[in-house]
């Protein structure tokens, strides 16, 4: 197989579904783009000599049934939304990958001894929609109806009009999570700087970074800007800014793999005459380790208190998000690593700060991630881009991994 050729040629074509005028890419839950991606998949994969079949909420499924365990399947793929004007590899790299690698595998060995499935996951990114992992949350028959039954789009489509359009509709229920399932493995693009800058190939994926994240509002008071003395200030930017220097500062201290950010800032009433009264602002926090993910923003919780309480002001913490690491199988890890050490690749073993599809799959299925690398680290950006030759490296890992897994 000529793997320049052929990815390019593969990842042309998907591109081209959904391009946007402006760059980059938009294909969005349930659009026009995104049927269309899902029916070309579903065309490339049966003349593969796949069967091929939807799921009732828009999961694209390919079966390769295996020859001596067919009641045993290896999975690979992603997901086949992007964000508003995004890049051309996030998510639909890893459904090209594995199409491409199972491809390579029948033409080179023939038919597995357990069966191989390509999955193309209906939605990841949350782009259209207030909701996100629906494809992989349906898959593993978490997905809850009442959370998107009255939810709108940005141009106020009902979600639930947009799947019936699309042609698909709620699970009935009744549907039993699979158990045949021994393995998933997503190939993915790191989103991150760290391969490219150690000038690595490949990422052995061992685990997902839990996150919690905070919508905090500090209460000062609003006042003239030019009759307040600043002895007299109850200054919320002030605030804000001690508490911001002080966590980040304590966040480095604790050193990686824990990351901390400030991503939003809202001062009121944000005028240039007025001492602020009032700041909301964002916070995000994630580490690999339950332990210290809860102790350090424990920690960060009563900082900010005392700091609130050290200047007279009021605040009030909200913690909307809070998602527990996820670990990868140690089994498949080590599979992954043994077959890029036989490949000769520059790799190392890390952990992956962004969420997957696979940190919703890997508590009910054996699972694993491959990275491979982001040039300047770039992604959910029509900048996003990795050099074809890494490409390639990655889609030969994956089949490496999928050949232990499915052919011994």
């Amino acid at each position: 197989m000529d793997w320049i050729k052929t990815i390019q040629d593969n990842m042309d074509w998907l591109s081209s579904i959904g391009s946007d005028p402006t760059g980059g890419m938009t294909r969005l839950l349930y659009s026009e783009s995104w049927v269309e991606a899902q029916n070309g998949i579903k065309a490339k994969l049966e003349e593969l000599g796949m069967e091929t079949q939807f799921d009732e909420i828009g999961n694209l499924i390919g079966r390769l049934a295996g020859s001596n365990y067919p009641n045993e399947t290896i999975l690979s793929g992603s997901h086949i939304d992007t964000v508003v004007n995004g890049g051309n590899l996030d998510g639909q790299f890893g459904i090209i990958a594995a199409y491409l690698a199972i491809a390579y595998l029948k033409e080179t060995y023939g038919q597995p001894l357990r069966s191989l499935e390509v999955i193309s996951l209906a939605e990841e990114e949350g782009s259209r929609f207030p909701t996100v992992f629906w494809g992989s949350k349906n898959f593993v028959n978490e997905a809850k109806k009442e959370d998107v039954i009255d939810i709108a789009d940005f141009e106020g489509v009902k979600f639930v009009d947009a799947m019936h359009q699309a042609g698909f509709d709620f699970k009935s229920g009744e549907e039993k999570k699979r158990d045949d399932i021994k393995a998933f493995v997503e190939l993915h693009i790191e989103q991150g700087n760290v391969l490219e800058q150690e000038g690595l190939q490949i990422g052995v994926v061992n685990s997902i970074a839990g996150q919690k994240r905070y919508t905090v509002t500090l209460s000062g008071q609003a006042n003239h800007a030019g009759t307040t003395p600043m002895g007299y200030r109850k200054d919320a930017i002030y605030g804000f800014s001690k508490i911001c220097v002080e966590a980040i500062e304590k966040a480095k201290q604790e050193g990686d793999p824990l990351v901390l950010t400030f991503g939003k800032v809202e001062p009121k009433p944000n005028t240039v005459n007025v001492v602020p009264g009032e700041v909301l602002f964002t916070i995000d926090c994630r580490h690999t380790n339950q332990e210290t993910l809860d102790r350090f923003t424990f920690e960060l919780e009563e900082m900010i208190k005392r700091i609130a309480s050290e200047l007279e002001m009021e605040v009030s913490i909200n913690l909307w998000m809070d998602e527990a690491p996820v670990p990868m199988d140690e089994k498949i890890v080590s599979i992954i690593e043994e077959t890029a050490k036989k490949g000769n690749m520059k790799y190392r073993i890390m952990h992956s700060g962004a969420g997957h599809d696979a940190q919703i799959i890997a508590p009910h299925y054996p699972t694993a991630m491959i990275f491979v690398p982001s040039i300047n680290g770039i992604s959910h950006n029509p900048a996003e881009a990795t050099k074809i030759e890494d490409l390639a490296e990655g889609i030969k890992t994956l089949a490496g991994t999928l050949y232990e897994l499915a052919y011994k």
